[in-house]
């Protein structure tokens, strides 16, 4: 029983020389100071990752947004692609509402040409005549 003893005392902190200091030696200023920096770097690249809206790492293949246009402080209208077809969707903070399923795919040209608004208006005028 000695022999464990004795590995316990060898391999305690104190046979490597590290001592303890008192907590009144302890820097505390520069703990808490780099402390706070940590978490505002943190809190700093989550607002910035939020602010470039960098696509999820999930796979979304065969869905995707092809258009978007704020109609709100926090309220927004897509087209979204989902295969070969599209839908223009209204997003808020609460809900996602399929406003209409587009009957002819908007072209890659289309999308080029104009605007999203001009079109989204353009769509919303042929809805109303229907």
């Amino acid at each position: 029983m000695k022999p464990n003893l004795y590995w316990l005392l060898l391999l305690s902190p104190s046979a490597f020389g590290a001592s303890f200091a008192p907590s009144s030696q302890v820097d505390w200023a520069t703990t808490f100071g780099s402390l706070l920096f940590v978490i505002a770097l943190i809190l700093l690249m989550a607002w910035m990752l939020k602010r470039l809206r960098v696509p999820s790492m999930t796979n979304q293949k065969g869905l995707n947004v092809v258009r978007q246009v704020a109609v709100g402080t926090r309220e927004r209208i897509l087209i979204v692609q989902a295969g070969e077809e599209q839908f223009l969707v209204g997003v808020t903070p609460q809900s996602i509402q399929l406003i209409s399923k587009l009957e002819k795919p908007l072209s890659q040209e289309e999308l080029a040409s104009s605007p999203f608004a001009n079109q989204l208006t353009q769509l919303l005028k042929k809805n109303d005549k229907k």
